[in-house]
């Protein structure tokens, strides 16, 4: 599980912080989470291949969030395109789209599917044997959500000297990882614990941005690996939260702390603010294992 920040930064982009945009490598699998402006050059910037995005996620229809989209779907028709394409977010951006492409002239030469949401309740977006990803209700000015992404549990992994001590035939081997019982020809029954590992416990990974500070989704995010959340203000101004539906770098903490999250990443900073360290402060005085997202910044999760 690898995240590549490509932007992070609240409002307009600047010539040195990008608006929001990530993407999460997961299972082999590679998700765009939000567009903002500007996203094609730093996923050229990072050297991510743009043919394997195959799923790109948007939270809402503020312009730091999706701006770059249409530049990207575009920049993949000039690159010949062929896989399908598959763009989950609020409803009307099939009309925000593909408006611009059909006064460009511009249609597609890949299939392009648009999956509106307006639900306010939780919602299973995709799925397949490695990997869910479900809608994380937010509370913002305008109708949003983040995502929630899990594995699933994976394979069990062979104890090799039990398995070969007792002399079990290599045909087995998929069906002891699947976690079946070896019966011998004896009728003597060996139990799939003697005979294999546990499998890493599967990991997840939950964008919150943008929304208040949103306690009801805690239930949502019990146990979560690694928490994305907004901290757009620091307490100095939290009275700016609230009004501009944003959270600050201490109720961000607080979420990863009432969440039993392992990993608390920030972001969505507000550009008033010169050192990211203050927000991780402020964090650090509820949460203890922060993290401070940056443009260009790689967080490697396989490594743990």
């Amino acid at each position: 599980m690898k995240l590549t920040i490509l932007g992070c930064y609240a409002a307009t982009p600047r010539t040195f912080t990008n608006p929001t945009s990530q993407v999460l490598q997961i299972r082999n699998h590679l998700f765009l989470i939000d567009c903002g402006e500007g996203t094609q050059v730093e996923l050229r910037r990072n050297k991510v291949k743009f043919s394997k995005i195959k799923h790109i996620f948007i939270s809402h229809l503020h312009g730091d969030h999706f701006f770059g989209l249409v530049g990207l779907i575009s920049t993949f028709r000039l690159l010949n395109r062929e896989n399908e394409l598959h763009v989950y977010g609020p409803k009307g951006i099939k009309e925000a789209i593909t408006l611009q492409l059909k006064l460009a002239n511009s249609w597609t030469n890949y299939p392009l599917y648009f999956h509106e949401l307006d639900s306010k309740e939780p919602q299973l977006l995709f799925e397949d044997e490695k990997v869910s990803v479900e809608t994380i209700p937010l509370k913002h000015r305008i109708y949003a959500n983040g995502f929630l992404f899990k594995e699933k549990p994976g394979e069990r992994k062979l104890n090799m000297s039990a398995v070969l001590k007792r002399k079990i035939d290599v045909v087995y081997y998929k069906k002891l990882k699947r976690g079946m019982d070896m019966t011998l020809e004896d009728g003597t029954v060996i139990p799939n614990e003697e005979l294999t590992f546990d499998p890493k416990p599967p990991r997840s990974y939950a964008f919150c941005s943008d929304t208040i500070y949103k306690p009801d989704n805690l239930p949502q995010l019990q146990g979560v690996t690694v928490l994305y959340h907004e901290s757009t203000f620091l307490e100095a101004h939290a009275k700016l939260a609230l009004p501009t539906g944003h959270s600050t770098a201490i109720e961000a903490g607080k979420m990863a702390r009432d969440a039993g999250a392992q990993y608390l990443i920030l972001g969505h900073y507000s550009t008033r603010y010169p050192d990211l360290t203050l927000f991780a402060n402020e964090a650090k005085t509820v949460f203890d294992n922060v993290l401070t997202a940056d443009d260009g910044k790689v967080f490697d999760f396989d490594e743990d």
